[in-house]
Parts: C-alpha cells; structure tokens; sequence
C-alpha cells in the first residue's frame, strides 16, 4: 500500500542530546594479569609477523642494479 510522506519534526532529536540519565553504568571490570599478558603477545605477535613479512619482502622490491646476466647451457655452446 502506498504510504504518506509527511515532513517529520526534528525538535526530537535537539531534545535528546539535551537528556541526560540518572542512571550510571556499571563500572568496568579490570582485565586480569593473565589477560593483559595474553593481549600483550597477541600484539607481539601481529608486530612480529608484520615486521618479518617486510624484512622478507624488501628484496624481491629491490630493483637490481646490476648489469643483466645472461644464462648460458653448456649444451648451447656448442664446443
């Protein structure tokens, strides 16, 4: 069925950013040692890993400047 679009009012909106709640949440729990450890190697880890895939990247993104040596089969020679 066809529904009406009417103009709706934004006074709503301006209200609620205005409204502010009694109600305060519950404090956060602290992350236990064992926790913080385990997020503390899994950060280590991510690190580790992105920096070992440059290291062993870098050289294929090198460009050789050294003259382009051609390979040669001693079956080719011909001697």
């Amino acid at each position: 069925m066809f529904r009406r679009r009417e103009p709706v009012p934004f006074a709503f909106i301006a209200e609620a950013d205005q409204f502010r709640s009694n109600v305060t949440p519950p404090p956060r729990e602290r992350a236990s040692a064992g926790q913080r450890a385990g997020q503390w190697l899994i950060g280590l880890t991510v690190v580790a890993g992105l920096v070992g895939a440059l290291l062993i990247g870098t050289p294929s993104l090198s460009l050789d400047q050294s003259p382009a040596k051609t390979q040669h089969s001693e079956a080719s020679d011909g001697r």
